[in-house]
């Protein structure tokens, strides 16, 4: 009976969503003109997404028939569950992050305290839906099929649309972004979000699908693969003899129900106190929620253990998430040493600002590393391999305020531009810019928590894997494991190049369209002429969606192809592979992108020559090589991970009796 407590807390979760999208929409919306641009940001978002989706969903349905002819009806059912959960995930979210962005400028009017809780209630929409539809969905189908393994294909489900709205929200919103800053920022001299600049509107439309829809599903599907893994290792404990009974496999869903709970009353702690500091308001929030999760943690393992033995494995996760709290806030914050130290280097050129971001970015994976190392090795001290599933299932159970505080990103991010188009009072703008600048810091810390919960994850799923593959040894001496291990790690890299290459390609055709807007129509910066934003919009959908298919393809088929080919143990190999330089690499890439847009926003607030300076230009330019790093391909490479993984878990049975080798 005890299991009824996961749906239970899933139904919960989207209802107390419902409860928070009519709080908001019942705010005053702001002036015609307000309306008009959220409309436009609107309208250019929900297409992009239904196209999106639609060319997702034919890929889907032939992997559909295939997993039902080769692995069974169940898996493919899963499969199905888990993709549409996930686009429905990141559609509400979506949907409600452009709607809860005009209602923050206007209640930016009223002062700070109440713009912000506009925002967290806005973004906390997101977060409520993504778990409360995982768990629903994994907790049904484990009611239907009562077997972990056959509903790993809803982690498959996942992890697909994940991928392709990851790699293909972030070609758009950084396509939309880099060509607004060459040309506006510093080719015109113009402000961010300033009108007269004719990818504004889709630089605004690329913050929602990149950031909100984008991290939605990878969060969404992050939290069901992990669930997935950690019941799957609870059952093989189960089937090996252990006391832990068929609790081991329910359990992890039942941390994920107090995770809900404790999310939702962690929300209530995010309130401004009498220093107006708007990171101190959100961190309370997401410390409030940590302890309270680790209290109802501790009572439901004695409850159905009697000890507090997988308990304390789950405090490893806890770990995780507070160290990476504060060491991405020190390398990524406009207010620490290194991003300072990105936009002192600004001073002397575009070269040596770049240099300093490397740098920083390839330094700051280096304690991350050392974290998740310590949390492994803690967690698998008390409970084995099942600990280190169990650590990141803690880790994951506050999810919902995590997600919370990315969403508050885009949110007030788009505040920001609709302030700054309808030309609202200065006053109003000095807000949204204040909600923004913690935005960002936001969006680099969440992105901190969605990489190393995506390495611990992976790792789950590779013992389950190696599990289902009947691999006890894989020794580096073979040498098709060194092949594999050779392979795995390329991918991350080749898989980045096409992300990488996409935005440029994508930015390149956005510049020539602006500058072509700017040179044919002279009016636009007298502010006579109106842009036409919609061919912007439309230049970064067609690029987007013809662009994510050749890096979605890549994920799909290396696994099948090698398990085929060189067989299980090879492919175990490419996945450790995978799993080691995609962690690296989407730690640099995330920290270093994030590092220098703060370096930036540090020069425009008046550092090192303000907005204008040659200092400023500089750091537009490392901007620009930033944004598709940390918004295109260190997030995408969650997904690609997480993909590889969860197709040989499907496939693993069929590589055992077919492989070539």
């Amino acid at each position: 009976m005890t299991f009824i407590l996961a749906p239970v807390a899933g139904i919960v979760a989207l209802l107390f969503a419902a409860a928070l999208v009519f709080s908001v929409l019942k705010r005053n919306a702001g002036t015609e003109k307000m309306q008009s641009i959220s409309n436009a940001v609107k309208e250019g978002a929900i297409a992009y997404l239904n196209r999106q989706y639609k060319t997702i969903g034919v890929l889907a349905v032939v992997i559909t028939i295939i997993l039902a002819l080769a692995i069974g009806i169940p898996t493919a059912v899963g499969f199905v569950v888990g993709a549409v959960f996930s686009a429905l995930a990141g559609y509400i979210g979506m949907n409600m992050s452009i709607r809860a962005n005009v209602r923050t400028a206007e209640a930016a009017k009223n002062g700070l305290n109440d713009a912000l809780g506009i925002a967290v209630r806005g973004g906390a929409v997101t977060g409520m839906s993504i778990v409360g539809l995982g768990l629903l969905a994994v907790s049904i189908l484990y009611f239907v099929y009562q077997q972990p393994l056959l509903i790993i294909g809803a982690g498959f489900g996942a992890s697909l649309i994940s991928l392709f709205a990851r790699v293909g929200g972030g070609i758009f919103t950084k396509a939309a972004d880099v060509g607004a800053d060459l040309v506006g920022k510093i080719e015109k001299g113009i402000p961010e979000d300033d009108p007269r600049n004719p990818a504004v509107i889709a630089d605004n439309v690329g913050d929602n699908v990149g950031d909100c829809a984008g991290m939605g599903a990878d969060l969404f599907e992050t939290y069901v693969v992990s669930l997935i893994a950690a019941m799957l290792l609870g059952a093989t404990a189960v089937l090996a003899g252990t006391n832990l009974g068929t609790n081991a496999v329910i359990f992890p869903m039942l941390m994920g129900a107090v995770g809900i709970f404790a999310s939702i009353i962690g929300l209530f702690f995010i309130r401004l106190g009498n220093n107006q500091n708007i990171w101190t308001a959100l961190s309370k929030g997401v410390f409030a929620t940590l302890i309270i999760a680790a209290v109802l943690t501790a009572l439901l393992t004695n409850y159905m253990f009697g000890n507090l033995t997988l308990f304390y494995a789950s405090l490893a996760g806890l770990f995780v998430t507070v160290a990476i709290w504060y060491i991405t806030y020190y390398y990524t914050a406009k207010e620490m040493k290194p991003v300072q130290d990105i936009a002192k280097a600004a001073q002397t050129g575009a070269g040596t600002n770049i240099i300093a971001g490397l740098g920083i970015g390839m330094m700051s994976t280096a304690l991350p590393v050392i974290v998740i190392v310590i949390a492994i090795f803690w967690a698998y001290s008390f409970a084995g391999v099942y600990g280190i599933a169990i650590a990141t299932m803690s880790m994951l159970s506050v999810t919902a305020l995590i997600v919370t505080l990315d969403s508050y990103g885009p949110i007030t991010d788009n505040a920001g531009g609709i302030a700054e188009m309808a030309n609202l009072d200065k006053k109003v703008r000095e807000i949204t810019d204040n909600l923004d600048a913690v935005g960002n810091t936001t969006k680099a810390v969440t992105k901190g928590f969605a990489i190393s919960s995506a390495a611990l994850a992976a790792l789950s799923l590779f013992a389950a894997f190696a599990t289902e593959a009947k691999l006890t040894v894989i020794s580096l001496l073979n040498p098709l494991v060194v092949i594999g291990l050779l392979i795995g790690g390329m991918l991350p890299f080749v898989f980045s190049a096409f992300c990488m290459n996409a935005v440029g390609r994508a930015a390149f055709a956005i510049v020539n369209e602006v500058r072509r807007q700017f040179k044919s129509m002279p009016g636009i910066m007298k502010g006579t002429q109106k842009p036409d934003y919609a061919k912007a919009v439309d230049i970064s959908t067609v690029s987007a969606l013809k662009e994510m298919i050749a890096p979605g393809l890549l994920a799909v088929i290396a696994p099948i192809a090698v398990g085929f080919i060189l067989g299980p143990e090879a492919l175990a190999g490419l996945l450790a592979g995978a799993i080691v330089t995609g962690l690296l690499m989407a730690l640099f890439l995330a920290n270093a992108g994030a590092a220098w847009d703060n370096a930036k926003k540090y020069i425009e607030s008046g550092n090192f020559g303000g907005k204008g300076s040659d200092a400023h230009k500089a750091a537009v330019v490392g901007d620009t090589v930033g944004d598709p790093s940390k918004d295109t391909a260190g997030p995408a490479l969650n997904a690609l991970i997480k993909v590889l993984n969860t197709i040989s878990i499907i496939f693993a049975g069929l590589f055992v009796l077919y492989s070539l080798l």
